[in-house]
């Protein structure tokens, strides 16, 4: 599911701890010997008028640990959806499914009643771009491409992957749509590196989309996760290059770019609030995943 927030970083313009002081992460050692050259790199930037992430949003080794934990199962649920879908199935019995099995884990699913959602998952089928509301009424059919998004928390600590299904034998366009959509999240997680700018990602997705006669959503995108389901900042996927938030190592945010066969118009659901639709009713599809930025590149945390 999908929030969007800015941050300014106010926190890295002002005077940290002194040198020999706790760092402010709760590690327990000396500032200086933890996030102080960071912290000092990225007063720079934030100097230097970018956008820059405030110390909330830096996980420590623990807190991540905790995300890769939840991460660990939120990927085994999805691997149980791979092996059970198929043609004549509901979304609800996929709803069940993932209710059964992540108490089973001793998790809870996220999305069931945060502000007001039903389920315990999304299942978006077709033209539905996010936050499918499971139903008996929705059955799986031939050609269908559904996203079955999931979320879960365990032992406090969030997190958010999904992936696209296709159903039986699908058309051309639609198979296409969901290799592009994947070729689309597999190109920002490449650029998904330490000292490098959230555009730098949104851009590689942008542009593989258009190279593929595809558009990606704007007015919904990626968020942070890991302490709460969502958290700053907004993660879009049409920003330029070079511009939207530093990423540095710590931060853990969503990559699932919403991509449609035709145009990037989308509208919602008058009835229900929540369900997202193509403008046009042409497919839409996506995958996402959890990812950890590092000291060198990034780990995927959930998948």
């Amino acid at each position: 599911m999908d929030h969007w927030q800015t941050a300014d970083g106010a926190s890295f313009l002002h005077k940290g701890p002194e040198r020999n002081d706790p760092c402010w992460c709760g590690s327990g050692k000396k500032y200086k010997q933890c996030h102080m050259r960071m912290d000092e790199r990225i007063r720079q930037y934030a100097l230097e008028g970018h956008m820059v992430p405030d110390r909330s949003m830096i996980k420590t080794a623990a807190q991540i640990e905790g995300i890769r934990e939840s991460g660990k199962i939120n990927t085994a649920l999805l691997d149980l959806v791979a092996e059970r879908i198929h043609a004549g199935m509901t979304t609800e019995e996929i709803d069940r499914l993932v209710e059964e099995k992540t108490r089973a884990f001793g998790a809870v699913p996220a999305p069931l009643g945060y502000e007001g959602f039903p389920k315990s998952s999304c299942t978006s089928i077709n033209d539905q771009v996010c936050h499918g509301i499971p139903s008996e009424k929705d059955i799986l059919k031939e050609g269908d491409i559904v996203n079955v998004d999931l979320s879960t928390i365990y032992r406090g600590y969030f997190s958010d992957s999904s992936r696209m299904f296709i159903i039986g034998k699908t058309t051309p366009e639609k198979d296409r749509l969901v290799r592009v959509a994947r070729e689309c999240m597999e190109a920002g997680i490449a650029q998904v590196k330490p000292w490098q700018f959230l555009g730098d990602m949104a851009d590689a997705v942008n542009r593989h989309a258009k190279e593929n006669g595809c558009s990606v959503v704007v007015d919904v995108g990626g968020h942070g996760v890991g302490l709460e389901f969502h958290e700053e900042p907004f993660v879009s996927y049409v920003a330029p290059k070079g511009t939207e938030m530093l990423m540095v190592p710590g931060m853990v945010f969503t990559i699932e770019p919403m991509v449609n066969a035709g145009t990037a118009e989308i509208c919602i659901d008058d009835e229900n609030g929540w369900t997202i639709y193509t403008m046009d009713g042409k497919p839409s599809a996506q995958w996402e995943v959890t990812v950890a930025v590092t000291e060198d590149g990034c780990e995927i945390l959930a998948w």
